[in-house]
């Protein structure tokens, strides 16, 4: 009979000393612990990663050990050039991790201290039927619990479902990292970059624009140190999505706060996210860096060399004038003034729309912002403006804004259905965007090359100008996919779906 069942679990301190005491059936249990405590640093990305996908990376002297859902334990040498995966050396533990985004960095957790033991379960002969490897955690010097992960050998399957069992009896818990993070650093918050927001259907158009609103201050001021310090440029683009967000809810919601107010906080939003742009848009050059090269000969590599070493150094210029910003006092008084206002609500004036039934609302507003897409996709041709698919885009991302926003007041399954297509749309109308202000921005540097060196003009002008005609090329073929897209986003089942979801008659069911 194949044993089955989790082999990894988690053990509280507490429960811990009954682990290695009494009997397991008829069978002894006999802990060995490993003399003396090994630092520990844990390590994950801001948005911890790690722990959503099921594991744990710790930094243990100049080793490094990824701990699998599964209880496997993969080992490399810690040496690394950076604080990104792809600065790690070859091994099994930067080969598991490939499915992380390359562009956000690994930075500690926490630190603490483990120790390391094994219970062996053996019979009256002292032979052995199963183990259980022990790794206890301890950090500001408090033993904060244990990752038990059981062995079972050949033949002896029902030992190690007694062993299951005994270890459950003790308060074994099956392995979640999300609970070890809590347990080992009670102190560190969770960050969610999309925070999910809890409505009722009959909750009014005002409650929900301030939770919503409410929700992602925090998220945005959680990027801040990141962005002040470089760690990476996912804290940036987090950081704007948040405010994004925010100020769309603003333009969104119309009628639920007092007209003159709701412009005032849009205008205040826009001053907030200004100083961001020309930084966000140079990460976005510098990110496509090797793509670009990729695109173009070898003979004209030298023109990009120049290229990026000048938006390299720009984008120094820029991030030390937004660190300068969002350090300053003037910054602080004005986000806090603006969290609290949402927080606090007493001063926020309620529109004509404040008192709408959330869900009714929520339905009007995602069919009418659908039927605007359909109009505008539907005079989408092979000659049409970049204008107007900038237009879709902007439109596409305004109807996942508020289908996000308000999906808990929908059906889960058919929201999907919806979503996933939408989100293949606003791909492909981001790439096609992407093309369309890269040749404009390569021949705005083209426009400032009066203060280049002698020299480097023709060179990096034929770099330039072979790469604006690349992207080109490649935008016409992106405009064909768009149209394709969105016949799947739009076929004859998804407008059904959406017609019954939030056009039907109200006293229908």
């Amino acid at each position: 009979m194949m044993e089955t069942g989790s082999n990894s679990y988690f053990l509280k301190p507490d429960a811990l000393a009954s682990l290695a005491q009494g009997m397991i059936g008829n069978l002894t249990a006999v802990l060995t612990l490993k003399d003396g405590a090994i630092p520990f640093t844990l390590l994950d990305t801001f948005d911890q990663s790690l722990r959503r996908s099921g594991r744990m990376l710790l930094e243990i002297g100049e080793t490094l050990e990824l701990l699998m859902s599964d209880g496997r334990v993969l080992s490399q040498p810690a040496e690394r050039n950076g604080r990104f995966v792809t600065d790690f050396q070859a091994g099994a533990i930067k080969q598991s991790l490939s499915d992380l985004s390359p562009l956000r960095s690994l930075s500690p957790v926490g630190s603490g201290d483990v120790r390391r033991g094994m219970i062996a379960v053996l019979d009256d002969d002292h032979k052995t039927h199963c183990r259980a490897y022990l790794q206890i955690f301890a950090s500001d010097g408090e033993e904060r619990g244990a990752l038990v992960t059981l062995q079972g050998l050949r033949g002896y399957g029902k030992s190690l479902g007694e062993l299951r069992l005994h270890l459950e009896a003790c308060g074994g818990a099956p392995l979640s990292f999300g609970e070890i993070y809590a347990e080992i650093f009670p102190e560190q918050n969770g960050y969610d970059a999309k925070p999910e927001v809890s409505m009722a259907p009959d909750d009014t158009a005002f409650d929900a624009a301030t939770n919503i609103i409410s929700a992602h201050f925090p998220v945005a001021r959680a990027n801040e140190g990141g962005i002040i310090e470089d760690h990476d440029t996912g804290f940036l683009h987090d950081y704007r999505i948040a405010l994004r967000k925010i100020r769309s809810v603003l333009s969104l919601f119309k009628g639920v706060y007092e007209k003159d107010q709701s412009a005032d906080l849009k205008a205040r939003l826009s001053d907030l996210m200004k100083p961001t742009g020309r930084l966000r848009d140079l990460d976005v050059y510098l990110l496509e860096r090797q793509r670009s090269y990729d695109l173009l000969p070898d003979t004209l590599h030298g023109g990009l060399d120049t290229l990026f070493r000048m938006l390299a150094e720009e984008r120094m210029v820029e991030k030390a004038k937004l660190a300068r910003h969002l350090a300053s006092k003037t910054y602080e008084k004005e986000v806090a003034e603006l969290a609290k206002l949402f927080m606090k609500r007493k001063k926020l004036r309620p529109g004509p729309a404040a008192d709408l039934n959330a869900h009714d609302y929520a339905r009007d507003l995602i069919w009418n912002r659908y039927r605007k897409i359909c109009s505008i996709a539907g005079g989408i041709g092979p000659s049409s403006e970049d204008a107007e698919v900038h237009m879709l885009r902007i439109h596409c991302k305004k109807l996942r804004y508020l289908m996000e926003f308000f999906g808990s007041l929908f059906p889960e399954k058919d929201f999907k259905t919806l979503l996933m297509p939408l989100k293949r749309l606003q791909d492909d109308l981001g790439q096609f965007n992407d093309h369309s202000v890269q040749q404009v921005s390569l021949q705005d540097f083209l426009w400032k090359g009066n203060n280049w060196p002698d020299g480097v003009d023709l060179e990096v002008a034929q770099s330039v100008g072979a790469l604006t005609a690349v992207l080109h090329r490649q935008q016409l073929e992106l405009r064909a996919k768009v149209v394709e897209s969105f016949a799947q986003f739009n076929g004859p089942k998804k407008q059904k779906k959406f017609r019954h979801l939030f056009h039907q008659r109200r006293d229908t069911k």
